[in-house]
Protein backbone atom coordinates (compact mmCIF):
# COMPACT_ATOMS: atom_id res chain seq x y z
CA UNK A 1 0.00 0.00 0.00
CA UNK A 2 1.65 3.34 -1.15
CA UNK A 3 1.89 5.83 1.36
CA UNK A 4 -0.77 8.20 -0.63
CA UNK A 5 -2.99 6.43 1.25
CA UNK A 6 -1.76 8.23 4.49
CA UNK A 7 -3.33 11.47 4.00
CA UNK A 8 -1.82 14.94 4.44
CA UNK A 9 -4.75 15.57 7.09
CA UNK A 10 -5.02 14.32 10.77
CA UNK A 11 -4.84 10.91 11.47
CA UNK A 12 -5.81 8.38 11.37
CA UNK A 13 -6.56 6.23 8.34
CA UNK A 14 -6.52 3.07 10.09
CA UNK A 15 -8.13 1.76 12.60
CA UNK A 16 -6.39 -1.40 13.76
CA UNK A 17 -8.55 -3.22 16.45
CA UNK A 18 -12.95 -3.04 16.16
CA UNK A 19 -15.80 -5.98 16.59
CA UNK A 20 -18.34 -6.03 14.53
CA UNK A 21 -21.55 -8.76 14.95
CA UNK A 22 -25.02 -9.30 14.10
CA UNK A 23 -27.12 -12.59 15.16
CA UNK A 24 -24.29 -14.02 15.96
CA UNK A 25 -24.73 -16.83 18.94
CA UNK A 26 -22.64 -16.34 21.94
CA UNK A 27 -20.00 -18.77 22.96
CA UNK A 28 -20.93 -20.47 26.23
CA UNK A 29 -18.21 -18.24 28.13
CA UNK A 30 -18.66 -15.33 26.75
CA UNK A 31 -17.59 -13.12 29.37
CA UNK A 32 -20.08 -10.40 28.03
CA UNK A 33 -23.54 -10.34 26.56
CA UNK A 34 -24.00 -7.25 24.58
CA UNK A 35 -27.44 -6.41 24.06
CA UNK A 36 -27.13 -5.16 20.77
CA UNK A 37 -25.56 -5.92 17.44
CA UNK A 38 -22.95 -3.56 15.87
CA UNK A 39 -23.02 -4.78 11.89
CA UNK A 40 -20.23 -3.88 9.28
CA UNK A 41 -22.61 -0.97 8.00
CA UNK A 42 -22.65 0.68 11.25
CA UNK A 43 -18.54 -0.34 11.82
CA UNK A 44 -18.19 1.31 8.05
CA UNK A 45 -20.22 4.39 8.82
CA UNK A 46 -18.11 5.17 11.68
CA UNK A 47 -14.86 5.12 9.93
CA UNK A 48 -16.80 7.16 6.97
CA UNK A 49 -17.58 9.77 9.72
CA UNK A 50 -14.47 10.31 10.87
CA UNK A 51 -12.31 9.97 7.53
CA UNK A 52 -10.66 6.94 8.38
CA UNK A 53 -10.01 4.61 5.16
CA UNK A 54 -8.78 1.21 6.77
CA UNK A 55 -10.31 -0.71 9.26
CA UNK A 56 -8.85 -4.36 11.03
CA UNK A 57 -11.78 -6.83 12.00
CA UNK A 58 -10.73 -8.31 15.70
CA UNK A 59 -12.13 -11.46 16.57
CA UNK A 60 -14.19 -11.32 19.39
CA UNK A 61 -14.23 -13.95 21.96
CA UNK A 62 -17.83 -13.52 22.83
CA UNK A 63 -18.33 -15.47 19.63
CA UNK A 64 -15.84 -18.31 20.15
CA UNK A 65 -14.57 -20.37 17.01
CA UNK A 66 -17.54 -18.95 14.80
CA UNK A 67 -16.11 -16.56 12.10
CA UNK A 68 -18.26 -16.41 9.15
CA UNK A 69 -19.56 -12.88 9.52
CA UNK A 70 -16.21 -11.75 10.01
CA UNK A 71 -15.53 -13.35 6.80
CA UNK A 72 -18.48 -12.29 4.91
CA UNK A 73 -17.40 -8.86 5.51
CA UNK A 74 -14.26 -9.14 4.69
CA UNK A 75 -15.41 -10.62 1.39
CA UNK A 76 -17.50 -7.34 0.48
CA UNK A 77 -15.04 -4.78 1.54
CA UNK A 78 -11.34 -4.75 0.44
CA UNK A 79 -10.76 -1.96 2.75
CA UNK A 80 -11.06 -4.00 5.55
CA UNK A 81 -8.97 -7.22 7.03
CA UNK A 82 -9.28 -9.37 10.37
CA UNK A 83 -8.25 -11.83 12.19
CA UNK A 84 -10.18 -15.15 13.48
CA UNK A 85 -10.21 -17.73 16.47
CA UNK A 86 -9.52 -21.23 15.23
CA UNK A 87 -8.18 -24.15 17.42
CA UNK A 88 -5.01 -25.23 17.41
CA UNK A 89 -5.40 -28.44 14.69
CA UNK A 90 -6.47 -26.14 11.79
CA UNK A 91 -4.43 -26.94 8.77
CA UNK A 92 -2.34 -25.18 6.55
CA UNK A 93 -5.07 -25.38 3.38
CA UNK A 94 -7.56 -23.67 5.48
CA UNK A 95 -5.38 -20.90 6.86
CA UNK A 96 -4.11 -20.27 3.09
CA UNK A 97 -7.26 -19.72 2.32
CA UNK A 98 -8.36 -17.61 5.11
CA UNK A 99 -5.10 -15.54 4.12
CA UNK A 100 -6.84 -15.35 0.58
CA UNK A 101 -9.69 -13.47 1.86
CA UNK A 102 -8.12 -10.89 4.01
CA UNK A 103 -7.65 -12.72 7.43
CA UNK A 104 -4.04 -11.70 8.70
CA UNK A 105 -3.91 -13.65 11.86
CA UNK A 106 -5.25 -15.51 14.72
CA UNK A 107 -5.90 -13.86 17.71
CA UNK A 108 -5.48 -16.16 21.01
CA UNK A 109 -7.76 -14.33 23.77
CA UNK A 110 -5.92 -15.58 27.19
CA UNK A 111 -6.35 -13.00 29.00
CA UNK A 112 -8.91 -14.61 31.58
CA UNK A 113 -7.15 -18.48 30.90
CA UNK A 114 -6.52 -19.58 34.72
CA UNK A 115 -4.10 -21.29 32.88
CA UNK A 116 -1.64 -21.72 29.52
CA UNK A 117 -1.45 -23.95 26.82
CA UNK A 118 2.06 -25.20 26.74
CA UNK A 119 2.65 -23.68 23.03
CA UNK A 120 6.28 -25.40 22.68
CA UNK A 121 4.19 -28.75 22.28
CA UNK A 122 1.64 -29.68 20.00
CA UNK A 123 -0.85 -29.42 18.97
CA UNK A 124 -0.06 -25.69 18.94
CA UNK A 125 3.89 -26.24 18.36
CA UNK A 126 2.74 -27.17 14.76
CA UNK A 127 0.08 -24.41 14.12
CA UNK A 128 2.15 -21.44 15.40
CA UNK A 129 4.61 -22.69 13.11
CA UNK A 130 1.72 -23.10 10.20
CA UNK A 131 0.68 -19.75 10.76
CA UNK A 132 4.26 -18.30 10.49
CA UNK A 133 4.52 -20.29 6.76
CA UNK A 134 0.99 -18.95 5.93
CA UNK A 135 2.34 -15.27 6.45
CA UNK A 136 -0.09 -14.99 9.48
CA UNK A 137 0.28 -13.52 12.99
CA UNK A 138 -0.51 -14.15 16.19
CA UNK A 139 -2.84 -11.19 17.81
CA UNK A 140 -2.06 -11.79 21.55
CA UNK A 141 -5.03 -10.97 24.50
CA UNK A 142 -2.59 -11.94 27.67
CA UNK A 143 -2.42 -10.20 30.76
CA UNK A 144 0.97 -8.45 30.78
CA UNK A 145 2.62 -10.16 33.75
CA UNK A 146 2.29 -13.77 31.22
CA UNK A 147 4.54 -11.52 27.85
CA UNK A 148 8.23 -12.38 29.86
CA UNK A 149 7.18 -15.95 29.70
CA UNK A 150 5.09 -15.76 26.57
CA UNK A 151 7.07 -13.72 24.24
CA UNK A 152 10.59 -15.56 24.35
CA UNK A 153 8.07 -18.67 22.96
CA UNK A 154 6.77 -17.11 20.39
CA UNK A 155 9.83 -16.04 19.28
CA UNK A 156 11.23 -19.24 19.23
CA UNK A 157 8.34 -20.84 17.49
CA UNK A 158 8.86 -18.36 14.48
CA UNK A 159 5.70 -16.46 14.20
CA UNK A 160 5.26 -12.57 14.50
CA UNK A 161 3.05 -11.46 17.33
CA UNK A 162 0.49 -8.02 17.56
CA UNK A 163 -0.19 -7.09 20.90
CA UNK A 164 -3.71 -5.83 21.95
CA UNK A 165 -4.03 -3.14 24.21
CA UNK A 166 -0.62 -1.98 24.95
CA UNK A 167 0.02 -5.41 25.93
CA UNK A 168 -2.61 -5.09 28.76
CA UNK A 169 -0.07 -3.87 31.43
CA UNK A 170 -0.24 -4.10 35.40
CA UNK A 171 -2.84 -1.38 36.74
CA UNK A 172 -0.16 -0.74 39.56
CA UNK A 173 3.57 -0.66 37.61
CA UNK A 174 1.89 0.52 34.71
CA UNK A 175 4.38 1.44 31.86
CA UNK A 176 7.66 0.61 34.75
CA UNK A 177 6.00 -3.61 34.72
CA UNK A 178 8.02 -6.49 33.47
CA UNK A 179 5.17 -7.00 30.63
CA UNK A 180 6.28 -4.24 29.23
CA UNK A 181 9.54 -4.47 29.29
CA UNK A 182 9.07 -7.92 27.81
CA UNK A 183 7.11 -6.03 25.18
CA UNK A 184 9.67 -3.56 24.35
CA UNK A 185 12.46 -6.46 23.52
CA UNK A 186 10.63 -8.58 21.37
CA UNK A 187 9.55 -5.12 19.07
CA UNK A 188 13.09 -4.17 19.37
CA UNK A 189 13.67 -7.63 18.28
CA UNK A 190 11.83 -7.28 15.46
CA UNK A 191 9.30 -9.64 15.48
CA UNK A 192 6.56 -7.73 17.62
CA UNK A 193 3.79 -4.76 17.24
CA UNK A 194 2.13 -3.28 19.87
CA UNK A 195 -1.72 -1.87 19.41
CA UNK A 196 -2.34 1.89 21.45
CA UNK A 197 -5.73 0.77 22.03
CA UNK A 198 -8.59 0.83 24.37
CA UNK A 199 -6.75 3.29 26.79
CA UNK A 200 -9.77 3.91 28.08
CA UNK A 201 -10.16 0.42 30.39
CA UNK A 202 -6.24 1.13 31.99
CA UNK A 203 -6.27 2.82 35.39
CA UNK A 204 -5.75 6.48 34.69
CA UNK A 205 -2.31 7.77 34.01
CA UNK A 206 -1.01 3.95 32.41
CA UNK A 207 -2.18 4.83 28.74
CA UNK A 208 -0.24 7.86 28.83
CA UNK A 209 3.06 6.54 30.82
CA UNK A 210 2.81 3.26 28.04
CA UNK A 211 1.71 5.69 25.03
CA UNK A 212 5.64 7.73 26.14
CA UNK A 213 7.56 4.82 26.88
CA UNK A 214 6.32 2.39 23.71
CA UNK A 215 6.95 6.08 20.82
CA UNK A 216 10.27 6.43 23.13
CA UNK A 217 11.86 2.65 22.94
CA UNK A 218 9.98 1.63 19.79
CA UNK A 219 9.22 3.97 17.71
CA UNK A 220 5.86 4.53 15.86
CA UNK A 221 7.40 1.64 13.08
CA UNK A 222 6.11 -0.95 15.44
CA UNK A 223 2.57 0.46 16.94
CA UNK A 224 -0.64 0.99 15.73
CA UNK A 225 -3.45 2.42 16.51
CA UNK A 226 -7.19 0.87 17.05
CA UNK A 227 -11.04 2.29 18.63
CA UNK A 228 -12.05 -1.08 20.37
CA UNK A 229 -15.04 0.05 18.92
CA UNK A 230 -18.02 -0.92 19.69
CA UNK A 231 -16.34 0.14 23.50
CA UNK A 232 -18.42 -3.10 24.89
CA UNK A 233 -18.96 -2.73 28.58
CA UNK A 234 -17.88 1.20 27.96
CA UNK A 235 -20.50 2.02 25.92
CA UNK A 236 -22.11 4.77 28.04
CA UNK A 237 -18.12 6.22 28.77
CA UNK A 238 -16.81 6.47 25.66
CA UNK A 239 -18.21 6.43 21.92
CA UNK A 240 -15.95 7.03 18.19
CA UNK A 241 -14.71 10.54 18.66
CA UNK A 242 -14.26 9.65 22.08
CA UNK A 243 -11.29 7.00 20.86
CA UNK A 244 -10.30 9.33 18.37
CA UNK A 245 -9.94 12.25 20.85
CA UNK A 246 -7.58 10.39 23.10
CA UNK A 247 -5.37 9.08 20.84
CA UNK A 248 -4.13 12.36 19.78
CA UNK A 249 -4.16 13.20 23.05
CA UNK A 250 -2.00 10.19 23.15
CA UNK A 251 0.02 11.00 20.22
CA UNK A 252 0.00 14.47 19.77
CA UNK A 253 2.30 14.94 17.14
CA UNK A 254 0.72 14.61 13.52
CA UNK A 255 3.35 13.48 11.83
CA UNK A 256 3.79 10.43 14.53
CA UNK A 257 0.07 9.22 14.05
CA UNK A 258 1.13 9.18 9.90
CA UNK A 259 3.89 6.82 10.75
CA UNK A 260 1.91 5.25 12.84
CA UNK A 261 -0.88 4.55 9.76
CA UNK A 262 2.35 3.92 7.65
CA UNK A 263 2.97 0.79 9.84
CA UNK A 264 -0.50 -0.60 10.05
CA UNK A 265 -0.89 -0.03 5.84
CA UNK A 266 2.41 -1.69 5.39
CA UNK A 267 1.52 -5.04 8.20
CA UNK A 268 -2.42 -5.38 7.52
CA UNK A 269 -3.04 -4.31 3.63
CA UNK A 270 0.50 -5.33 2.20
Amino acid sequence: MPDAAVTAGEAPAVDAHAHIFAAIPFAEDAHSRPAYDYPVEAYLADLDRHGITHGVIAAASLFGTCNDYTLAALDAHPNLRGTVILPPETGAPELRALAARGVVGVRLVWRRLAELPDIGAEPWRGFLRRLADCGLHVELLAGGARLPALLPQFAQAGVEVVLDHFGVPSREAGAACAGMDATIRAVQDGRAWVKISAGFRLAPGVAEACTERLLREAGPGRLLWGSDAPFVNHETQVDFAGAIDLYRRLVPDPETRRAIDRTALALYFK
